[in-house]
């Protein structure tokens, strides 16, 4: 079911990875007892100005975007890489990560099994380390899977008690959470695709200079801000997107008069 979706090179793909990712970060900060919610999450990373630190949360939803992408999968980056996006100490993981690359290049135990065993590992260093173990767990099973690109999955739907578990009964927890994560998955999947039909049937009848660019953009990012593009100014910028909106094919995220943004 879900194999020809994350294997598919649609634009959508990249909009949907990512619409994935942020709910993944909200199950983390939740879990972190932090007061993040998706809104807060958006802004912090959509808000930000070039050479802005978005902060923890934004960097923290970083991660679970760079998920989607395929130098994810490149093991020999994650002792660099992930401890920054998770705001944890470097020491603790980097040889964790660093054997855990090596041991599943060579493993031949089942994938499901491997990736839930490798997040019972890094859980072990403390729950602090939640959210990179979730992350890592998505990795190394879509590497499993011949993904080029993984999907985010087990973050949003393993319960809080799971954590408590162990052996068989953390894999079984595991497995029911990637078993919900895929069919939520693949609903939401398809109903980015009618937007993204519908977005792209009307294309050809806009006006405005960067008519193609902002579709480009909708079809492939989370949520913009109205601004001005190479060729349009911000009036005419917030024009074409009210001008979607009120069209039914682009929804206003945020519910606010100013700093608005939008997306599919």
């Amino acid at each position: 079911m879900m194999d020809p979706i994350v294997r598919s090179e649609d634009l959508v793909g990249t909009l949907w990875r990512k619409r994935l990712a942020l709910a993944s970060a909200v199950a983390v900060s939740a879990l972190e007892g932090r007061r993040e919610g998706a809104a807060d999450l958006r802004d912090a990373f959509a808000l930000r100005r070039p050479g802005d630190d978005p902060g923890p949360a934004g960097r923290m939803l970083n991660g679970w975007r760079h998920l989607g992408d395929a130098r994810a999968l490149r093991s020999a980056d994650w002792p660099k890489r992930l401890p920054e996006f998770f705001d944890l100490p470097t020491d603790p993981v980097a040889e964790l990560l660093h054997d855990l690359g090596g041991r599943f290049a060579a493993s031949r135990t089942m994938p499901l099994r491997f990736a839930a065993e490798a997040a019972r590992e890094v859980l072990a260093l403390g729950s602090v380390y939640r959210g990179l173990a979730l992350w890592l767990a998505d990795a190394l099973l879509a590497q499993a899977l011949g993904w080029d690109r993984p999907v985010p999955l087990l973050a949003s739907h393993l319960p809080r008690a799971a954590f408590r578990l162990e052996g068989n009964d953390w894999l079984a927890a595991c497995s029911g959470a990637w078993c919900r994560g895929a069919a939520a998955a693949f609903d939401l999947h398809a109903d980015l695709n009618c937007r993204a039909e519908a977005l792209r049937a009307a294309a050809p009848k806009l006006r405005g200079r960067d008519a193609r660019a902002a579709v480009h953009a909708l079809l492939t990012e989370d949520a913009l801000t109205a601004r001005a593009g190479e060729k349009a100014s911000d009036r005419a910028a917030r024009r074409l997107f009210d001008r979607l909106t009120t069209l039914g094919l682009v929804r206003e995220l945020t519910g606010r008069p100013t700093f608005r943004l939008y997306g599919l």
